[in-house]
Protein backbone atom coordinates (compact mmCIF):
# COMPACT_ATOMS: atom_id res chain seq x y z
CA UNK A 1 0.00 0.00 0.00
CA UNK A 2 1.30 3.42 -0.89
CA UNK A 3 0.60 6.99 0.10
CA UNK A 4 1.44 9.86 -2.25
CA UNK A 5 4.08 7.86 -4.08
CA UNK A 6 5.71 6.05 -1.14
CA UNK A 7 5.07 2.86 0.79
CA UNK A 8 2.95 3.01 3.92
CA UNK A 9 5.29 3.97 6.73
CA UNK A 10 8.20 3.08 4.46
CA UNK A 11 11.56 2.86 6.17
CA UNK A 12 14.08 5.49 5.09
CA UNK A 13 16.29 4.26 2.30
CA UNK A 14 20.00 4.90 2.10
CA UNK A 15 20.51 7.15 5.13
CA UNK A 16 23.57 9.29 4.73
CA UNK A 17 24.80 12.24 6.74
CA UNK A 18 21.94 14.69 7.02
CA UNK A 19 22.39 17.46 4.45
CA UNK A 20 22.18 21.11 5.35
CA UNK A 21 21.04 23.99 3.21
CA UNK A 22 24.22 25.35 1.68
CA UNK A 23 25.22 28.96 2.23
CA UNK A 24 24.56 29.62 -1.44
CA UNK A 25 21.21 27.80 -0.99
CA UNK A 26 20.60 30.86 1.19
CA UNK A 27 17.28 29.66 2.50
CA UNK A 28 18.01 31.89 5.47
CA UNK A 29 18.99 34.86 3.32
CA UNK A 30 16.08 34.53 0.92
CA UNK A 31 13.48 33.66 3.52
CA UNK A 32 12.65 35.67 6.57
CA UNK A 33 11.45 33.30 9.31
CA UNK A 34 7.81 33.13 8.28
CA UNK A 35 6.82 29.76 6.75
CA UNK A 36 4.63 26.92 8.07
CA UNK A 37 4.79 23.34 6.78
CA UNK A 38 1.05 22.65 6.73
CA UNK A 39 1.27 18.90 6.11
CA UNK A 40 3.82 16.31 7.25
CA UNK A 41 3.75 12.94 9.01
CA UNK A 42 6.09 13.20 11.98
CA UNK A 43 4.59 10.15 13.73
CA UNK A 44 6.06 7.94 11.00
CA UNK A 45 8.95 5.72 12.15
CA UNK A 46 11.51 7.68 10.14
CA UNK A 47 11.31 10.45 12.75
CA UNK A 48 11.22 8.39 15.94
CA UNK A 49 13.09 10.21 18.68
CA UNK A 50 14.13 13.08 16.37
CA UNK A 51 11.12 15.37 16.23
CA UNK A 52 12.62 18.08 18.44
CA UNK A 53 15.76 18.13 16.30
CA UNK A 54 13.72 18.20 13.08
CA UNK A 55 11.68 21.16 14.27
CA UNK A 56 14.83 22.99 15.36
CA UNK A 57 16.41 22.40 11.95
CA UNK A 58 13.28 23.78 10.32
CA UNK A 59 13.19 26.87 12.49
CA UNK A 60 16.85 27.59 11.70
CA UNK A 61 15.89 28.20 8.06
CA UNK A 62 12.67 30.09 8.75
CA UNK A 63 10.06 27.32 9.01
CA UNK A 64 8.34 28.36 12.22
CA UNK A 65 6.03 25.40 12.65
CA UNK A 66 4.42 22.31 11.18
CA UNK A 67 1.18 20.34 11.24
CA UNK A 68 1.58 16.58 11.64
CA UNK A 69 -1.25 14.74 9.93
CA UNK A 70 -3.12 11.62 11.05
CA UNK A 71 -3.86 8.62 8.83
CA UNK A 72 -6.13 6.57 11.16
CA UNK A 73 -8.24 7.29 14.24
CA UNK A 74 -5.65 5.47 16.36
CA UNK A 75 -2.90 7.55 14.78
CA UNK A 76 -4.87 10.71 15.64
CA UNK A 77 -4.12 10.22 19.33
CA UNK A 78 -0.43 9.87 18.50
CA UNK A 79 -0.35 12.99 16.34
CA UNK A 80 -2.06 15.00 19.07
CA UNK A 81 0.25 13.66 21.77
CA UNK A 82 3.27 14.56 19.65
CA UNK A 83 1.94 18.06 19.03
CA UNK A 84 1.24 18.53 22.71
CA UNK A 85 4.88 17.67 23.44
CA UNK A 86 6.35 20.29 21.08
CA UNK A 87 5.84 24.01 20.72
CA UNK A 88 4.82 25.16 17.24
CA UNK A 89 3.71 21.68 16.21
CA UNK A 90 0.04 21.02 15.61
CA UNK A 91 -1.97 17.95 14.60
CA UNK A 92 -4.98 16.64 12.71
CA UNK A 93 -7.38 13.75 13.28
CA UNK A 94 -8.86 11.61 10.51
CA UNK A 95 -8.71 8.52 8.30
CA UNK A 96 -6.69 8.54 5.07
CA UNK A 97 -8.51 6.80 2.20
CA UNK A 98 -5.69 4.28 1.81
CA UNK A 99 -6.25 3.29 5.44
CA UNK A 100 -10.01 2.95 5.04
CA UNK A 101 -9.72 -0.81 5.46
CA UNK A 102 -8.46 -0.44 9.04
CA UNK A 103 -10.78 -0.20 12.06
CA UNK A 104 -12.01 3.34 12.74
CA UNK A 105 -13.32 4.67 16.05
CA UNK A 106 -15.12 7.96 15.49
CA UNK A 107 -15.29 8.71 19.21
CA UNK A 108 -11.52 8.27 19.40
CA UNK A 109 -11.19 10.75 16.55
CA UNK A 110 -13.56 13.17 18.28
CA UNK A 111 -11.59 12.93 21.52
CA UNK A 112 -8.36 13.73 19.68
CA UNK A 113 -10.09 16.68 18.04
CA UNK A 114 -10.87 18.23 21.41
CA UNK A 115 -7.20 18.95 22.03
CA UNK A 116 -6.26 22.61 21.45
CA UNK A 117 -3.28 21.30 19.46
CA UNK A 118 -5.57 19.51 16.98
CA UNK A 119 -6.27 22.14 14.32
CA UNK A 120 -7.86 20.14 11.50
CA UNK A 121 -9.77 17.02 10.48
CA UNK A 122 -8.15 14.65 8.02
CA UNK A 123 -6.54 13.77 5.92
CA UNK A 124 -9.59 12.23 4.34
CA UNK A 125 -10.84 11.78 0.80
CA UNK A 126 -10.63 9.39 -2.14
CA UNK A 127 -7.71 7.77 -3.97
CA UNK A 128 -8.29 6.10 -7.34
CA UNK A 129 -4.59 5.67 -8.10
CA UNK A 130 -4.44 2.45 -6.12
CA UNK A 131 -6.95 -0.37 -6.34
CA UNK A 132 -6.59 -1.35 -2.68
CA UNK A 133 -8.60 -0.54 -0.68
CA UNK A 134 -11.32 -0.39 -3.33
CA UNK A 135 -13.69 2.53 -3.76
CA UNK A 136 -16.52 0.58 -2.16
CA UNK A 137 -14.42 0.57 1.03
CA UNK A 138 -13.04 4.10 0.78
CA UNK A 139 -16.28 5.91 0.04
CA UNK A 140 -18.36 4.76 3.05
CA UNK A 141 -15.51 5.70 5.38
CA UNK A 142 -15.27 9.13 3.74
CA UNK A 143 -19.01 9.70 4.03
CA UNK A 144 -19.07 8.53 7.65
CA UNK A 145 -16.26 10.93 8.54
CA UNK A 146 -17.91 13.89 6.87
CA UNK A 147 -21.23 13.07 8.54
CA UNK A 148 -19.54 12.85 11.94
CA UNK A 149 -17.58 16.08 11.40
CA UNK A 150 -20.71 17.95 10.33
CA UNK A 151 -22.54 16.70 13.43
CA UNK A 152 -19.65 17.65 15.73
CA UNK A 153 -19.49 21.12 14.20
CA UNK A 154 -23.09 21.64 15.32
CA UNK A 155 -22.67 20.09 18.76
CA UNK A 156 -19.36 21.60 19.86
CA UNK A 157 -18.19 24.92 18.39
CA UNK A 158 -14.57 24.08 19.29
CA UNK A 159 -14.74 21.15 16.86
CA UNK A 160 -15.55 23.37 13.85
CA UNK A 161 -12.13 22.77 12.33
CA UNK A 162 -10.94 22.93 8.70
CA UNK A 163 -10.62 19.71 6.71
CA UNK A 164 -7.53 18.40 4.93
CA UNK A 165 -8.34 16.46 1.75
CA UNK A 166 -6.47 13.68 0.00
CA UNK A 167 -7.61 13.53 -3.61
CA UNK A 168 -5.72 11.47 -6.15
CA UNK A 169 -7.29 10.98 -9.57
CA UNK A 170 -10.71 11.42 -7.94
CA UNK A 171 -11.78 15.06 -8.25
CA UNK A 172 -14.95 14.25 -10.18
CA UNK A 173 -16.02 11.74 -7.54
CA UNK A 174 -14.90 13.60 -4.43
CA UNK A 175 -16.26 17.11 -4.96
CA UNK A 176 -19.94 16.04 -5.16
CA UNK A 177 -19.51 14.14 -1.87
CA UNK A 178 -18.04 17.26 -0.28
CA UNK A 179 -20.92 19.39 -1.55
CA UNK A 180 -23.43 16.90 -0.19
CA UNK A 181 -21.84 17.08 3.27
CA UNK A 182 -23.10 20.63 3.77
CA UNK A 183 -19.74 21.66 5.23
CA UNK A 184 -18.40 25.07 4.09
CA UNK A 185 -16.33 24.74 0.92
CA UNK A 186 -13.90 27.42 2.10
CA UNK A 187 -12.92 25.20 5.05
CA UNK A 188 -11.47 22.46 2.81
CA UNK A 189 -7.92 22.32 1.49
CA UNK A 190 -6.82 19.90 -1.22
CA UNK A 191 -3.40 18.87 0.01
CA UNK A 192 -0.51 17.66 -2.15
CA UNK A 193 -1.97 18.93 -5.41
CA UNK A 194 -0.29 17.05 -8.27
CA UNK A 195 -2.95 17.27 -10.99
CA UNK A 196 -3.40 19.79 -13.80
CA UNK A 197 -5.38 22.90 -14.76
CA UNK A 198 -8.71 21.09 -15.18
CA UNK A 199 -8.61 19.73 -11.63
CA UNK A 200 -7.45 23.07 -10.29
CA UNK A 201 -10.48 24.76 -11.86
CA UNK A 202 -12.76 22.15 -10.30
CA UNK A 203 -11.48 22.74 -6.78
CA UNK A 204 -11.42 26.52 -7.21
CA UNK A 205 -14.99 26.54 -8.54
CA UNK A 206 -15.96 24.44 -5.53
CA UNK A 207 -14.45 27.10 -3.27
CA UNK A 208 -11.59 25.23 -1.56
CA UNK A 209 -7.96 26.10 -0.95
CA UNK A 210 -4.99 24.18 -2.35
CA UNK A 211 -1.61 23.13 -0.97
CA UNK A 212 1.54 22.37 -2.95
CA UNK A 213 4.46 20.06 -2.21
CA UNK A 214 7.93 19.51 -3.65
CA UNK A 215 6.27 18.26 -6.83
CA UNK A 216 6.22 21.87 -8.05
CA UNK A 217 10.03 21.77 -8.02
CA UNK A 218 10.16 18.75 -10.37
CA UNK A 219 10.94 19.52 -14.01
CA UNK A 220 8.59 16.81 -15.31
CA UNK A 221 5.50 18.16 -13.47
CA UNK A 222 4.36 20.59 -16.17
CA UNK A 223 0.59 20.08 -15.66
CA UNK A 224 1.02 20.91 -11.97
CA UNK A 225 3.18 23.91 -12.87
CA UNK A 226 0.41 25.19 -15.16
CA UNK A 227 -2.20 24.62 -12.45
CA UNK A 228 -0.13 26.48 -9.86
CA UNK A 229 -0.31 29.60 -12.01
CA UNK A 230 -4.11 29.52 -11.91
CA UNK A 231 -4.60 29.45 -8.15
CA UNK A 232 -5.34 32.78 -6.44
CA UNK A 233 -2.53 33.62 -4.05
CA UNK A 234 -4.94 33.96 -1.13
CA UNK A 235 -5.96 30.29 -1.48
CA UNK A 236 -2.49 28.72 -1.61
CA UNK A 237 -0.54 26.93 1.15
CA UNK A 238 2.69 24.95 1.15
CA UNK A 239 3.74 21.64 2.66
CA UNK A 240 6.31 18.88 2.46
CA UNK A 241 4.11 15.78 2.93
CA UNK A 242 7.24 14.47 4.64
CA UNK A 243 8.60 11.79 4.59
CA UNK A 244 7.61 11.82 0.91
CA UNK A 245 8.33 14.08 -2.08
CA UNK A 246 11.56 15.82 -1.09
CA UNK A 247 11.87 18.92 -3.29
CA UNK A 248 14.73 19.90 -5.54
CA UNK A 249 17.59 20.54 -4.98
CA UNK A 250 17.45 17.78 -2.33
CA UNK A 251 15.22 15.33 -4.21
CA UNK A 252 17.40 12.29 -3.47
CA UNK A 253 17.32 12.89 0.29
CA UNK A 254 15.18 10.50 2.33
CA UNK A 255 13.20 11.15 4.41
CA UNK A 256 11.87 14.58 3.51
CA UNK A 257 11.70 17.11 6.36
CA UNK A 258 9.81 20.33 7.16
CA UNK A 259 12.90 22.49 6.62
CA UNK A 260 12.71 21.80 2.88
CA UNK A 261 9.34 23.50 2.47
CA UNK A 262 11.22 26.74 1.75
CA UNK A 263 12.03 25.33 -1.70
CA UNK A 264 8.33 24.86 -2.43
CA UNK A 265 7.78 28.55 -1.77
CA UNK A 266 10.67 29.48 -4.04
CA UNK A 267 9.41 27.25 -6.86
CA UNK A 268 5.88 28.66 -6.66
CA UNK A 269 7.19 32.20 -6.84
CA UNK A 270 9.30 31.38 -9.90
CA UNK A 271 6.43 29.60 -11.65
CA UNK A 272 4.04 32.47 -11.02
CA UNK A 273 6.56 35.23 -11.80
CA UNK A 274 6.02 36.81 -8.38
CA UNK A 275 8.52 38.01 -5.76
CA UNK A 276 9.49 35.30 -3.30
CA UNK A 277 8.78 37.65 -0.40
CA UNK A 278 5.21 38.23 -1.60
CA UNK A 279 4.49 34.50 -1.98
CA UNK A 280 6.15 33.67 1.32
CA UNK A 281 4.13 36.24 3.23
CA UNK A 282 0.89 35.16 1.54
CA UNK A 283 1.24 31.44 2.24
CA UNK A 284 2.25 32.18 5.84
CA UNK A 285 -0.80 34.39 6.35
CA UNK A 286 -3.05 31.84 4.62
CA UNK A 287 -1.85 29.00 6.86
CA UNK A 288 -2.33 31.07 9.99
CA UNK A 289 -5.86 32.09 9.02
CA UNK A 290 -6.99 28.71 7.67
CA UNK A 291 -5.70 26.55 10.54
CA UNK A 292 -5.81 29.28 13.20
CA UNK A 293 -2.23 28.61 14.21
CA UNK A 294 0.11 31.27 15.50
CA UNK A 295 3.74 30.23 16.01
CA UNK A 296 5.36 31.53 19.15
CA UNK A 297 8.65 33.37 19.17
CA UNK A 298 8.07 35.20 15.90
Amino acid sequence: MRIDGAERHAAPDGHTARPTLTPRGTAHARYAPRVIDTHCHLTFPEYEGRVGEILADARAVGVLGAITIATTTRDARRTVALAEAHANLWASAGVHPLYADEPADWEEMRAAGRSPKCVAWGELGLDRHYADPPQEVQRPVLEAQLEAIARWHGEEPALAKPIVLHCREAFDELIPVLRASGLPAERFVFHCFTAGPREMRLLLDFGASVSFTGVVTFRNAKPTHDAARLAPLDRIMVETDAPFLTPEPHRTVRPNAPKYVVHVVEALAALRGEPVERVREAVFANAQAFFRVHPTGV
